[in-house]
């Protein structure tokens, strides 16, 4: 059955390719690498191998620890081709890795190496969309020999983890351009400036806020749903909102770490307002995690952290537009959970608490905890 899966997967593959005569395929296994039916390609098919991280999604289908994911991942290396690694990793985890790229006598990138410098110099939005400028130096001379000198990026996926990837995304168009494609500085560039994904660290535009019943509050949609992508979160909310109001709106699938999430976000910069919700689920509702069992997980983070918490309890934009904040000398955090549970009209309540609280008007409204949460922000925001 596997290899009639496979040779199905291969068939569909070619068919695809050659009709849209593609010169580069961007290939990811499905689930590792080891087992998987992109080991229909061959070394000589393949120009190079990328592993961007190894984090615990997935931990139980692919071993049961960190060590046996990255054994699975190292499935992707292939004799003789570059390998590229995104990282930051674990010396252990690396070395895995490394051990298996040696066993296959493939060359190694490393987007961590330090002939590799990036910094992310600011923010900025211009035709209302937000950007980082960076600047990204390569001048590896080992295994392989690659250069490029980039500045001034400014690249539409925010945070410092999307600057890693920029840079491991420059290592691997430097490592096609080593075995003869013709792919200029100017390219690069412009590939790395033109890239951008819907729900991650997505700004909505003012129209679309108004078709959501909110005025004068931004709001981020970020589908972060595991400790590593709210830690992400978390570090960027540091750099794009520093000051003023910050309320996020949660909803999260029912095999996700909730605890670990929300310790990540409550160690960044405080929220002033959390408020739980639920969204539907591919595979169905029953996926999703009850509000009322999230925000349990999310009192209990607080409270282990110390942090002071008002429990409004099940909250609807009209009791939300009346609420009256209380003054303490410790910053209290809001918690609600959103009387009907929808994403869109979470953002609504969470707009009122924000508007009975802001003054200045100058919040932030953060919708994440799946990309089931943007999918569903964004389609609503579209259709109407």
């Amino acid at each position: 059955m596997e290899l009639l899966l496979t040779l199905r997967y291969l068939l569909l593959w070619l068919f695809s390719f050659s009709q849209e005569k593609v010169d580069v395929a961007v290939i990811e296994a499905g689930l590792g690498g080891t087992r998987d039916a992109t080991n229909v390609l061959s070394s000589s098919e393949l120009t190079a191998s990328v592993i961007t991280s190894i984090g615990e999604e997935h931990l139980a289908a692919l071993g049961g620890s960190l060590e046996s994911i990255a054994v699975a991942k190292s499935g992707v290396i292939k004799h003789g081709r570059p390998v590229v690694l995104g990282g930051p990793f674990d010396l252990h985890i690396e070395l895995i890795i490394r051990e298996k790229a040696s066993l296959m006598n493939s060359p190694v990138v490393s987007a961590c190496d330090p002939g590799i410098q990036s910094i992310v110099k600011h923010f900025g939005r211009e035709d209302g969309k937000a950007y980082q400028t960076c600047d990204i130096l390569i001048n590896v001379q080992e295994d392989l020999e690659l250069f490029i000198d980039l500045t001034n990026i400014k690249l539409q996926m925010l945070g410092n983890h999307q600057l890693q990837n920029a840079v491991t995304a420059t290592c691997t168009a430097l490592c096609l351009r080593s075995q003869g494609w013709g792919i200029s500085d100017e390219s690069i560039r412009a590939g790395l400036e033109r890239t951008w994904l819907l729900g991650r660290s997505r700004f909505l535009q003012d129209k679309e806020a108004e078709v959501l019943g909110v005025s004068g509050t931004s709001i981020l949609v970020d589908g972060a749903h595991t400790e590593a992508s709210a830690k992400a979160l978390s570090d960027t909310l540091k750099r794009i909102h520093p000051d003023g109001m910050l309320a996020f709106v949660v909803a999260m699938a029912n095999d996700k770490d909730h605890v670990a999430f929300a310790r990540q976000l409550l160690s960044g910069r405080k929220p002033d307002i959390v408020l739980l919700t639920e969204v539907n689920f591919a595979g169905g509702r029953s996926r999703a995690t009850p509000a009322l069992t999230l925000k349990d997980s999310w009192v209990r983070c607080a409270l282990d952290m110390g942090l002071d918490i008002l429990d409004l309890g099940t909250i609807s934009k009209e009791k939300a537009a009346g609420h009256s904040p209380r003054s303490t000398a410790k910053k209290t955090i809001v918690l609600a959970i959103c009387e009907d549970a929808s994403v869109h009209e979470a953002v609504k309540v969470a707009d009122s608490l924000l508007q009975s609280t802001d003054r200045n008007k100058s919040g932030l409204l953060v919708a994440t905890g799946s990309l089931h949460v943007a999918s569903s922000l964004l389609a609503y925001a579209a259709q109407c």
